[in-house]
């Protein structure tokens, strides 16, 4: 027959040719199935355990990047360690920096001082670490003397005396002009009299003003003459009175100038000895000479108290409680930043990375029922603390900081900080606020993430490839070999000195690289994963010394992994237990057709476990559909379709070659009411399709994971140890019967750590693992029949599952022709025996 000589299929062909490395027909002895650690070769290592090792195995990549990183000083080499989370990447980076910044010099303190021009913008200093501090207290100290020095100044008897003599010649001048004019108006029988109102002219007689009543009877020409003396004289008051204003601002121009030049011989020597101090920082002097001058135009702010309520303390005291010291503040020296303690270059980590968190704040004070600030109410900070040294931050909380990553997009880009509020950035405030002079920026930024936020970053944001030209990319694991071993017992040993823990016997550590190699999903690899090993040996302590010893054992070390299990596998044992009351149909023994267990695994996080699933197939003639059925119901990932679109291929490439396929076939997750997704059942899937194409039974006492390609090659899938344990545990509990077991694909053979129990049974021959290289291996142990090979002639050897499957497609083919021609009635067709 045409349909038992399909084309020649030469990949499939030479497939059977393949040396596998291990024989499919035999379980995986002991030895393959977990990689022990020699404790021997740990002893040394745990004992030395000479510098600290955390982070740095495994991770020379990222060694070598952050190193670089951190020694060019150019704009825009910023660095982003990118890596799975708990490989120790803040551990790393930590390490490398301290090294660097110890040697680094000690950035300056920086300072906000009042601008005397301008309040709202209030400017900066940039003094030698420490100094900040000593300004801050030579001008409290400066003002605290100011408020004794300067009152006590105007009370001098010096002072006094020259005031007094200004104050007298303008009394003398004010007398002897008007004195004259009083003396040639009496000549005139004129008086001067001054009223509440001011001055007033009034004729006299006999040195007495006449009454209104006797004027009137003073003849017309008398009274015309006195009314002309009068206009005479008040034309001359009045041309004197002209003169008293610029009399009196002469007085106060004398006064004031007294006041300065007391002002100043008080003030110059104390603002002297503060400036004694800064001789070589011209930016401060420049600030002192201001300070002086703004003091000596204003020394009448440290006289309202002496003036209410004289020169003793306790009145200047009241004064500065009732004015709240307002105008003192602005003489006040605000240091954001302050050095003095930093040895080296500052390291900075930013733990809420926000707009305010990274560049400080304007606070406010509540005073007379408004909200007033000044430049006493800047606030640093992180840009702020990190300027001259280094600032680390994770990448997830940056993002989603109120503005974090536009601060510090546009801190780095300026190269400045500038300090200010949100409402200012985003133009949503009509109040008039304070504009700090921006800080020139000098800091490196460390980002700290994962993997898919650098290439997000790195892919949308146009600014990101510019201020973070550093990428030092962390590695999960390592290759497991005596040198990685020998420095994870120092690692493990550094941990524990770093947390305070009891040593760690070497047995103990030996199970602890047991443990990373299998969390590495590699028997030939060891997880980086620092977090987890530390947390490990934390609780191992705990249990260790609840047992009264005094090193943690490796019996503490597998109680903590066993107690880790526990708490989280309440779901899996949920699931064993409906499998074992039959709610969830799983068979562990007896033949079926179309029917096999396949393995999956579900991630919750802090645990992985694995089941088994009940896969089944059915066909019928048709037009070569093979129909998944969770992908028709939406419950089918991309991954997991494809690998049932590959079965296809399969299909046609061994069976389709010289026609069409006339059969229609669906697939089916049984009990499945979740997604599916992933191609590890793929295999399991097509082995349920061929048995239900040969119409041969698969044995249930096996279980299958594993993708194939197109041309029947067994791939290897992840969670493989998971998978195992998983049908393990459900053979387990009905019972192991020494036929059950797992056929997994040969490539995932040096991934396997299986728990204890398992290697044990394995070892008693009560439970066995198959490695797998294609499909024919497969299913020829699943069935018990060869899967047969193509002979000379192109046709497959008889009684084999190929031979009946292409027996049964050429059955289904005449049956859709049949059914298909017109000239041809439809027969009843009957079951295709073998």
């Amino acid at each position: 027959m045409d349909t038992l000589m399909p084309g020649q299929d030469d990949e499939a062909s030479t497939s059977h040719d393949r040396q596998p490395g291990w024989p499919a027909s035999r379980p995986l002895p002991v030895e393959a199935l977990y990689r022990v650690c020699d404790p021997g070769a740990l002893a040394a290592p745990i004992a030395e355990a000479p510098a600290p090792t955390i982070g740095l195995i495994g991770q020379e990549r990222a060694n070598e990047a952050i190193s670089f990183g951190i020694s060019i000083r150019k704009k825009g080499f910023n660095i982003f360690c990118l890596g799975p989370a708990g490989t120790g990447k803040h551990t790393l980076v930590r390490t490398l920096l301290q090294q660097t910044a110890a040697t680094a010099p000690t950035p300056p303190d920086w300072c906000y001082v009042n601008s005397f021009t301008d309040p709202h913008q209030p400017k900066w200093l940039k003094l030698p670490a420490g100094r900040g501090q000593a300004l801050r207290r030579s001008m409290e100290k400066l003002l605290s003397e100011l408020q004794v020095a300067l009152p006590a100044a105007f009370e001098r008897d010096d002072y006094r005396h020259q005031r007094d003599i200004l104050e007298q010649q303008f009394k003398k001048k004010h007398e002897e002009n008007f004195g004259g004019l009083q003396e040639r108006a009496e000549q005139m029988n004129i008086t001067l009299i001054r009223t509440p109102v001011g001055f007033a002219l009034a004729p006299t007689r006999n040195g007495d003003v006449i009454p209104q009543e006797e004027f009137k009877k003073f003849t017309t020409e008398e009274q015309e003459r006195i009314k002309a003396d009068i206009g005479a004289m008040q034309t001359e008051l009045e041309a004197l009175l002209r003169q008293v204003p610029q009399w009196e601002r002469d007085l106060r121009r004398a006064l004031e100038e007294l006041d300065r030049k007391t002002t100043t011989a008080a003030v110059g020597y104390l603002i002297e000895e503060v400036r004694h101090d800064f001789l070589d920082l011209p930016d401060v002097l420049s600030y002192l000479a201001e300070v002086e001058h703004d003091i000596t135009e204003n020394a009448g702010d440290f006289l309202a108290a002496s003036r209410e309520g004289g020169s003793n303390q306790m009145a200047m005291l009241r004064h500065m409680l009732e004015s709240d010291g307002a105008s003192f503040r602005r003489y006040h020296v605000n240091v954001i930043v302050d050095n003095s303690e930093t040895k080296g270059a500052p390291i900075i980590y930013d733990d809420r990375p926000n707009h305010q968190s990274l560049a400080g704040r304007i606070e406010h004070q509540a005073r007379l029922g408004a909200l007033v600030t000044d430049f006493n109410l800047l606030v640093s900070g992180s840009l702020h603390r990190a300027n001259g040294g280094y600032l680390i931050i994770d990448a997830e909380r940056l993002l989603t900081g109120n503005f974090g990553y536009e601060t510090l997009k546009r801190a780095l880009r300026t190269e400045e900080i500038r300090l200010e509020s949100l409402e200012q950035i985003l133009s949503i405030a009509s109040t008039v606020s304070l504009e700090p002079q921006p800080i020139p920026l000098d800091v490196k930024v460390i980002l700290i993430g994962s993997p898919r936020i650098y290439y997000l970053l790195r892919q949308h944001d146009p600014d990101f490839a510019q201020l973070f030209k550093i990428a030092a990319e962390f590695d999960d694991r390592v290759d497991r070999n005596d040198e990685t071993i020998a420095g994870y017992g120092r690692l493990l040993a550094d941990i524990g000195k770093q947390n305070e823990l009891r040593p760690l016997a070497a047995p103990a550590a030996a199970r602890v690289i047991e443990y990373a190699s299998r969390t590495s999903g590699d028997s030939e690899k060891l997880s980086t994963r620092i977090r987890a090993l530390t947390e490990l040996l934390q609780e191992a302590d705990c249990r260790a010394g609840l047992a009264g010893r005094q090193e943690i054992t490796r019996d503490d070390i597998q109680d903590s992994l066993d107690a880790q299990q526990r708490r989280g596998d309440r779901i899996y044992h949920r699931i064993l237990e409906e499998i074992t009351r039959k709610t969830i149909r799983i068979e562990v023994d007896g033949p079926r057709i179309g029917q096999v267990n396949g393995l999956a695994t579900i991630n919750l996080g802090n645990i992985i476990f694995g089941y088994p699933s009940r896969i089944t197939a059915r066909v019928a003639s048709g037009r070569g559909d093979v129909v998944d059925i969770e992908r028709e119901v939406d419950l089918s990932g991309s991954i997991h379709s494809k690998g049932v679109l590959i079965l296809s291929g399969f299909l046609k490439g061994r069976f389709g070659r010289n026609g069409p396929l006339s059969l229609d076939a669906s697939l089916v997750f049984e009990q499945s009411y979740a997604g599916v997704d992933g191609d590890s059942a793929s295999s399991a899937e097509l082995y349920a399709l061929l048995s239900a194409l040969a119409e041969v039974p698969i044995q249930q006492n096996f279980a299958v994971t594993g993708s194939v390609d197109q041309y029947g090659h067994v791939q290897a899938v992840g969670g493989i140890n998971e998978k195992i344990e998983g049908f393990f545990d459900v053979c387990q509990k009905g019972g192991l019967t020494g036929k059950q077991g797992v056929l997994i694909p040969a490539e995932n053979v040096k991934q396997l750590m299986l728990r204890p129990d398992v290697v044990q049974a394995c070892a008693q021959g009560r439970f066995s693992i198959y490695p797998i290289e294609t499909i024919d291996q497969g299913i020829s142990l699943l069935t018990g029949y060869p899967a047969g090979e193509l002979d000379i002639t192109g046709k497959y050897q008889k009684d084999s599952v190929n031979y009946w499957i292409a027996v049964r497609l050429a059955a289904l083919t005449a049956r859709q022709t049949r059914a298909e021609s017109p000239l041809i009635r439809p027969m009843k067709a009957g079951r295709n025996g073998r």
